[in-house]
């Protein structure tokens, strides 16, 4: 699988990233399959969280015989210090791992949630002392709205940032391009969320995908067009929706990937038109 450069380090991750919801409620067995599958195809970035159930007791033993070669991140939705630290020991137990590779801010929504991190007792201090220690290598943060994520981009020099990137989003919700280019300006790595969203539930539609909040790509063919519109902007890498049939779906896109033609990118600029986005400038959050 490409591989691209992690923002201005001399890190490497796989276009396509396992999303820690992929082993969410499941087994061991099924786990350690998953993770197996991912090594195969030549994933070699994990993200995961808190959050996500019961993920990093399911990640940490799958990915135990591969954890050198891989690069993992996780996140913390605490915002402040002493909460962080807390969650973080608890991920660092549950992963079976001595160190996390990226740490993240999760899911920055609000100016008051910037405020916080920021603070002198903020999380950000925490996350500043594990990296002096040797415990974590970059710093990151995932957001939603993109007013926030510019305000961070602004305050810290992050490593990455975790955002959506996906084609309604970008092309009807106006959500994307600034941070995008905020980042570039600023050495940050973008890494991509939703990259295979399509649009919010309808409030009586049956929802055929029970773990993810928004309607995914239905087919491998929606799938692949999300990936390469994602994948052709300067994005280092894209985070899978959390079932295994998106998973492989976008790794067969990203093993034939070829960026949008503008032909291309106008069909989709135009298709985005008749599209809901799940993101947009005044809709920000799940």
């Amino acid at each position: 699988m490409e591989k691209r450069q992690y923002g201005e380090h001399d890190v490497r991750l796989s276009v396509v990233g396992f999303g820690g919801i992929l082993v969410t409620g499941e087994t061991a067995e099924e786990s350690a399959r998953r993770v197996k599958i991912a090594m195969d195809r030549g994933v070699n970035y994990f993200d995961v969280a808190p959050s996500y159930g019961n993920a990093e007791e399911m990640l940490g033993p799958a990915l135990e015989p591969y954890r050198k070669d891989v690069f993992l991140a996780c996140k913390t939705n605490k915002r402040d210090a002493a909460g962080a630290e807390e969650e973080f020991r608890d991920s660092l137990r549950k992963l079976r791992t001595d160190r996390i590779d990226l740490y993240q801010l999760h899911g920055i929504q609000t100016e008051e949630e910037v405020d916080q991190v920021l603070a002198a007792d903020g999380a950000l201090s925490f996350y500043r002392k594990l990296r002096d220690a040797g415990e974590i290598r970059f710093i990151g943060f995932s957001a939603h709205n993109e007013d926030a994520a510019l305000r961070l981009l602004d305050a810290f020099e992050f490593d990455s940032v975790l955002f959506p990137v996906n084609w309604a989003a970008w092309h009807a919700g106006g959500i994307g391009p600034r941070m995008v280019d905020a980042a570039a300006k600023r050495g940050a790595a973008v890494l991509a969320l939703k990259a295979l969203a399509m649009t919010r539930w309808g409030e009586n539609e049956e929802r055929t995908w029970d773990k993810t909040w928004y309607r995914p790509a239905d087919t491998f063919e929606e799938a692949e067009r999300g990936l390469r519109f994602t994948l052709s902007r300067p994005v280092v890498a894209a985070v899978s929706p959390g079932h295994i049939e998106h998973f492989e779906w976008a790794c067969d896109a990203a093993d034939r990937f070829t960026p949008l033609s503008e032909a291309e990118e106008q069909e989709i600029a135009e298709l985005a038109k008749s599209t809901e986005p799940i993101f947009s400038r005044t809709v920000s959050a799940i």
